[in-house]
């Protein structure tokens, strides 16, 4: 073997090895680019459900036959606040503060009365600071709302009020 071949060689060898390695770079940052492309592909879907619910607070918010409703706070939590912006077709928006941390295994449900007959509109997620909002749907049985009511009951919420109630307001 003459040196100029053993040279060819070395440098088909370098070249394989320069060729594999980028190779192997490249693979590896279409990996990684992948990976943060389906992460931000998650983050987009989640942006889009926020923006939805936005969108359906904002068409509550702003539509002529909203009736907004103001809670006061009764004898477990005077201090507390409740609001509710509420659509008979459309449903609602409900903002609370100041209610008391909710003990292990309870949660703070809202209620619509009408004619005397409590329909549960979800339960709420109240953080630390006593603040928690509720998208509430519209519920077919719901014609005419006499009042709305939030009362302490077991987590996941019940099919009729059990526990205290923090927060009562008489609609309009």
């Amino acid at each position: 073997m003459t040196k100029s071949g053993a040279l060819w060689r070395l440098a088909w060898a370098g070249t394989l090895a320069a060729a594999a390695f980028v190779v192997g770079y490249l693979g590896w940052t279409i990996n990684g680019l992948e990976r943060e492309l389906k992460q931000q592909a998650g983050e987009a879907a989640s942006l889009r459900t926020q923006i939805a619910r936005q969108q359906e607070v904002l068409a509550i918010l702003r539509a002529p036959e909203t009736q907004v409703v103001a809670l006061g706070g009764l004898q477990p939590s005077p201090a507390a606040r409740g609001r509710i912006w509420w659509h008979r077709e459309a449903g609602g928006f409900f903002v609370a503060s100041g209610l008391p941390p909710a003990p292990a295994g309870k949660t703070y449900q809202l209620w619509v009365i009408t004619a005397g007959t409590p329909v549960g509109a979800g339960v709420i997620d109240v953080d630390p600071a006593g603040t928690g909002t509720l998208r509430v749907s519209p519920h077919p049985r719901i014609e005419k709302v006499d009042l709305f009511a939030v009362t302490l009951e077991p987590t996941g919420g019940l099919a009729k009020p059990s526990g205290a109630m923090y927060l009562a307001g008489r609609a309009l």
